[in-house]
């Protein structure tokens, strides 16, 4: 008496084939460009804040965070505006080829 197994009969299903989702990825320049203007224009925005209302100024902090800066000169002031960008472009830059490589190391060992 010949069994067979159901495990072995193999049906073709005839439809719409699903898309298959490639690895989310972050590209890098788009990032570093978009973190870097954030930044700067963070950075800018906080000037004008001391300088509109010097009692609440919080100059103290972006003296630690930016080397060379001090307050309020024109090339301390573009010196700030440069590293501003330039810490944006460094998350980017190490940020975003992790995250791609963890995002296409979880897809291709089936994780979520």
């Amino acid at each position: 008496m010949a069994e067979t197994s159901a495990s072995s009969v193999i049906t073709r299903r005839s439809g719409t084939r699903l898309p298959v989702s490639d690895v989310p990825r972050i590209p890098v320049f788009a990032f570093g460009m978009s973190l870097g203007l954030f930044l700067a224009l963070t950075y800018v925005l906080c000037v004008g804040f001391d300088l509109l209302f010097p009692g609440m100024a919080m100059y103290e902090s972006w003296l630690r965070f930016l080397p060379g800066v001090t307050w309020l000169t024109w090339p301390s002031f573009l010196l700030g505006l440069v590293e501003s960008f330039a810490y944006g472009w460094y998350v980017a830059l190490v940020f975003g080829p992790l995250y791609n490589f963890f995002a296409a190391r979880s897809t291709r060992e089936g994780g979520p």
